[in-house]
């Protein structure tokens, strides 16, 4: 547990030196949030998830790529790979929760009539998801222009794609739809238990994808060349 919070204290200090780049994920989803303000109200809160899915997405992408050259030396200090993947998603949970909190109070002082409860449920299924979705791509894909490429179809994907057909089911922010119709247009409680549902399914299955490609990824020695 201790070599797992180091790794979260190392990643959480190299996000805190990029003020810039935190800047920009703060205001990310409010720009989306007043995209749809002026005539969809609803439409503001399921856009103000999908911004936080993608700012977070984006910073795991470059936190898991930013942190390869490290890597090799905290293996060879003792350090397992569950510690790595797993101290380098505390953290971003950790900033996707603090990114999350001044939106959940944004959508209180705004927004009239929705069930709050699941609106802040949505919001922590979004963090839970986007975190090891950023790190599966970084893990996955050798550079960050592919990944950062993939995130912006999946996401553009998740807006245009019509929320009822299977496709949709597939793509990773699925569930911000469901319970965000649940919340917003007080739905029967169908719409809340297939959004939880998929969420966690997500969130397991992309916990696999890191678990696996970061192990795999940590096996390779390509500095070695076999004669």
């Amino acid at each position: 547990m201790k070599k797992v919070l180091t790794v979260a204290e190392m990643a959480l200090r190299e996000l805190l030196r990029r003020r810039s780049v935190l800047l920009i994920l703060l205001l990310l989803p409010l720009l989306f949030y007043f995209s749809r303000r002026g005539d969809h109200l609803g439409q503001a809160i399921r856009f103000v998830c999908l911004g936080l899915s993608w700012a977070l997405s984006t910073a795991a992408l470059f936190a898991g790529s930013a942190a390869r050259g490290m890597e090799s030396r905290l293996r060879l200090s003792g350090y397992r790979g569950h510690h790595l993947y797993l101290g380098r998603l505390s953290a971003l949970w950790t900033v996707g929760l603090v990114l999350s909190a001044p939106y959940f109070v944004l959508v209180l002082v705004d927004q009239h009539d929705v069930r709050y409860g699941p609106v802040a449920l949505v919001m922590v299924l979004m963090v839970a998801v986007s975190a090891p979705f950023g790190l599966a791509l970084s893990a996955i894909l050798p550079r960050e222009l592919e990944g950062t490429l993939v995130l912006l179809m999946v996401v553009g994907l998740q807006m245009m794609t019509d929320p009822s057909s299977l496709f949709a089911r597939l793509l990773p922010f699925w569930s911000s739809r469901e319970i965000g119709t649940y919340a917003i247009d007080h739905t029967d409680a169908g719409y809340l238990t297939r959004g939880v549902t998929h969420g966690v399914v997500s969130f397991v299955l992309l916990l696999g994808v890191v678990a696996v490609a970061s192990g795999v990824r940590l096996r390779r020695r390509s500095h070695l060349k076999f004669i």
